[in-house]
């Protein structure tokens, strides 16, 4: 019960995330610099190429430079990559009790302090997108801003290729709609 009571939240939240993205597609026109975020098989080389090639955004290196990332996926893998890349300007603060420093030898310093700081490995993984999906995300509101599915038709350069290319172009459908 308590596992279907978890995959139900989980799923609503990315429903209540992507429902943001919606309400906000007017903020695609304030995207300028956009960071591609890695993606499996290298999409993330193929996307960024196209994306410059065709002058639809500047891409930057340097996440902290960008009004949005291209990601593959939402959720807490990518709030945790985005925490890494632009800390909020209001980190959440613990209350007091909850603070108390470990000391080498202390009965909590077990539970507290682990060997391996790295962030968490499942959190990253490309292991479980669905692949295809590609969501533009705003980094300062966190709103999901465009996004479109188009899965490869096979892990080819070439075809990995033209699925950047197909993205980029309904990209700039949406940047340019006729009136």
């Amino acid at each position: 019960m308590l596992v279907l009571t978890t995959v139900i939240m989980k799923r609503m939240k990315l429903l209540l995330f992507l429902a943001a993205g919606l309400a906000s597609g007017a903020e695609l026109a304030g995207v300028h610099k956009v960071y591609v975020m890695p993606m499996p098989r290298g999409m993330d080389q193929y996307l960024a190429n196209r994306l410059a090639a065709e002058h639809v955004f500047e891409v930057v290196t340097d996440p902290k430079l960008a009004d949005a990332v291209f990601s593959d996926r939402v959720g807490e893998g990518l709030e945790s990559q985005l925490d890494e890349l632009k800390p909020p300007k209001d980190p959440v603060v613990k209350p007091a009790e909850l603070t108390r420093t470990a000391t080498p030898g202390d009965a909590i310093s077990s539970f507290t302090e682990t060997a391996n700081k790295l962030s968490n490995p499942a959190l990253s993984s490309a292991f479980g997108h669905a692949r295809g999906t590609v969501f533009l995300v705003d980094t300062k509101s966190r709103a999901v801003v465009w996004s479109t599915y188009d899965p490869p038709k096979g892990m080819t350069g070439k075809e990995l290729n033209h699925t950047a290319s197909d993205i980029v172009s309904r990209l700039k459908k949406d940047l340019n709609p006729k009136k």
